[in-house]
C-alpha cells in the first residue's frame, strides 16, 4: 500500500470509530500535525510505531489498518526493540528553546525597532507574561494583549514574530532525528499555547515521532515546577535514573536532577561540544 492509499485507509478507519483528527492525536499522544501528514499521504514511510499506536486506539490491528487481511498475506516486519544505553538510559527527553531552536531575541529586537520602543521596555512587557501563558494561566491572545498596550499598538501577533525570527539548530535537528531511531523521545518545554504543531509544520523542530510532548500550557506548569517532571516521568514509563533531559537552563537541568535523572545543560552558541556529550551518554552497544 503507497503513503495515499495508506491515508486513505487510515481516515476512514478513524471516521468509522467516531473520532475527530484531534481526539485520535490526545489519545495516540501524536502530533496534529503528523496524523493530518500521514492522512493526506505526505509522509512516504510513516514510523511503524505510530501506525502501531494509531491501530491500538481505534481498536484494530495493524493488517487490519494497513489492509493486509488476506491469507497468505507476509506479516509485518518485527518492531526492533529500542536501546539502553551503557549508562542505562531508555528515555530521551529535549528542550525546544535552546536545544533545537536558538532563542528568540532577534524577535524581540525587531520588535523594539518596529515600534519604536527602548529595547529594555519591550523585554519587559514580554517577560512580565511569559510564564503566565506558558503555563495556561491566560490565553495567546490575552498575552497579545498586554503586548500590544506594553508597545502602545493596536494589535500585535507574537506567534509571527516568534516564528519568523526563531533559528533551528540544524546540528540538534540530525542528533534527534539519530536519537528517535535508537531511544524513545520526548519533547519537555515551556512553551505558549500551539506553537510545537506550528514548528513542526514549519521544519523549526525535527518532524519525528515522538513518544510524548509535554507541552507546558497544556500541562498547566512550567519547568521547573516539581509536577512537570513528574507528569514526565509518568508517561516514559521508565524509572528516574533511565531518563535523560537535554535542556539549556541549568535552574530545570538542577530540578530533574532532584528527581533522580540524567541530565545534559546544552548551550546552543556551541552546539557541537553538547551533542558530542549527547551521543556520549547515548553510547550503547550493539
Amino acid at each position: 500500500m503507497d503513503e495515499v492509499g495508506l491515508g486513505k485507509q487510515l481516515q476512514n478507519a478513524r471516521i468509522k470509530a467516531g473520532l475527530t483528527q484531534q481526539t485520535l492525536c490526545q489519545k495516540a499522544d501524536i502530533s496534529y500535525s503528523t496524523l493530518a501528514k500521514i492522512e493526506r499521504g505526505a509522509i512516504k514511510a510513516p514510523s511503524i510505531f505510530t501506525i502501531q499506536r494509531i491501530a491500538s486506539v481505534l481498536g484494530v490491528s495493524l493488517n487490519e489498518l494497513l489492509g493486509l487481511q488476506s491469507a497468505g498475506t507476509p506479516s509485518l516486519p518485527p518492531i526492533v526493540p529500542k536501546k539502553i544505553s551503557t549508562s542505562g538510559i531508555r528515555f530521551v527527553y529535549f528542550d525546544v528553546n535552546g536545544c533545537l531552536v536558538r532563542f528568540f531575541h532577534r524577535a524581540l529586537t525587531r520588535m523594539s525597532d518596529e515600534f519604536h520602543a527602548a529595547q529594555n521596555t519591550v523585554e519587559a512587557a514580554f517577560w512580565h507574561y511569559n510564564d503566565a501563558v506558558c503555563k495556561g494561566d491566560i490565553t495567546l491572545e490575552e498575552f497579545n494583549a498586554h503586548l500590544a498596550e506594553a508597545l502602545q499598538t493596536p494589535e500585535i501577533d507574537w506567534t509571527k514574530y516568534y516564528m519568523e525570527e526563531v533559528e533551528p539548530i540544524t546540528q540538534m535537528h540530525e542528533l534527534v532525528k539519530w536519537a528517535s531511531e535508537h531511544y524513545h523521545i520526548g519533547l519537555l518545554s515551556n512553551i505558549m499555547p500551539g506553537f510545537i504543531n506550528e514548528m513542526i509544520e514549519r521544519d523549526l523542530i525535527p518532524d519525528v515521532h515522538y513518544d510524548t510532548i509535554l507541552d507546558s500550557s497544556q500541562v498547566g506548569a512550567i519547568k521547573p515546577e516539581k509536577i512537570m517532571y513528574e507528569e514526565a516521568q509518568s508517561r516514559s514509563n521508565c524509572q528516574p535514573n533511565e531518563i535523560l533531559l537535554v535542556d539549556d537552563s541549568r535552574t530545570n537541568v538542577m530540578a530533574a536532577e532532584k528527581q533522580g535523572w540524567k541530565v545534559l545543560w546544552f548551550d546552543d552558541y556551541r552546539p557541537e561540544e553538547g551533542i558530542g556529550r549527547i551521543k556520549k551518554a547515548l553510547e550503547f552497544e550493539d
